[in-house]
């Protein structure tokens, strides 16, 4: 095996590697059946002491409605805190959510 095919042979494996370690996305529905719009939503990571950005922007979850929402962060994680805050000015929170086995998040009075 020559140096150069080595090198080649090396990448093409870390390259695999790189694959396999990249974490999917989390995707479910949030529902929205309280009386109330969310009006920013964040989730973080258990092991993250600090809220990231609001997932929301400038869009509000109107009572009675349902969106999709992704979280492409990178990260392995699983379990993720959420953080509601609403129209009334009301937060919500909830610790430890697993995001991997919940296909459908329901907010309700």
């Amino acid at each position: 095996m020559t140096i150069k095919t080595s090198f080649i042979a090396v990448t093409v494996g870390l390259l695999g590697l790189a694959q396999t370690a990249q974490a999917e996305d989390l995707v479910f529905d949030l529902v929205n059946r309280s009386s109330y719009d969310v009006i920013e939503f964040y989730a973080s990571p258990v092991n993250v002491h600090s809220w990231e950005e609001d997932i929301l922007g400038r869009d509000i979850l109107e009572s009675g409605y349902t969106v999709q929402i992704t979280i492409a962060d990178g990260r392995r994680s699983c379990e993720y805190d959420l953080r509601f805050v609403f129209d009334d000015g009301d937060v919500l929170e909830r610790g430890g959510v697993d995001l991997c086995e919940t296909h459908r998040y329901t907010l309700t009075d």
